[in-house]
């Protein structure tokens, strides 16, 4: 099925679900391509649900590797005219600075959105999870980065 064909569908769900399955199998010369299209649904709150699913599951698995720069940039530009995917994409780079040690500033850390606080807080730079254990934003993001380095304590 195609995106034009996923758009002639009236029901909202049968589309989010479609353009997941796309999303899922698209190849990355036709990646840029297919976000842009999955954007012009005209039920914006589903369309980009189901692009930051992409994008939190391609994230994932490219951060620690040298293709995420590129990636993150042609995502970025697809992505442009969606403040919450943009911010999202400038939240992985920020997870991924963190995760591979790279210098990164503790204020931005503290000014980002819960889900990065509470990403970070279960992962592995202790220099981070400390700081969210004092002064995540939120009861959640503090305990857990305090049970992740308790955890680690009783290791």
């Amino acid at each position: 099925m195609n995106v034009n064909d996923i758009l002639q569908n009236p029901d909202e769900h049968v589309r989010f679900a479609a353009y997941l399955d796309e999303l899922g199998r698209v190849t990355d010369p036709d990646e840029v391509h297919l976000v842009s299209r999955v954007l012009t649904d005209p039920d914006q709150p589903m369309a980009q649900s189901a692009v930051l699913r992409h994008l939190d599951r391609r994230a994932a698995g490219l951060y620690p590797g040298p293709a995420y720069r590129g990636w993150v940039q042609a995502m970025t530009e697809a992505t442009i005219d969606h403040p919450f995917l943009a911010q999202r994409l400038r939240e992985w780079s920020l997870f991924r600075t963190v995760a591979l040690k790279l210098p990164w500033q503790p204020d931005e850390m503290l000014a980002s959105s819960n889900w990065l606080q509470l990403k970070t807080a279960a992962g592995t730079n202790t220099e981070a999870i400390e700081l969210l254990s004092e002064a995540g934003r939120t009861k959640r993001i503090r305990n857990t980065a305090k049970a992740t380095l308790s955890h680690r304590s009783e290791s």
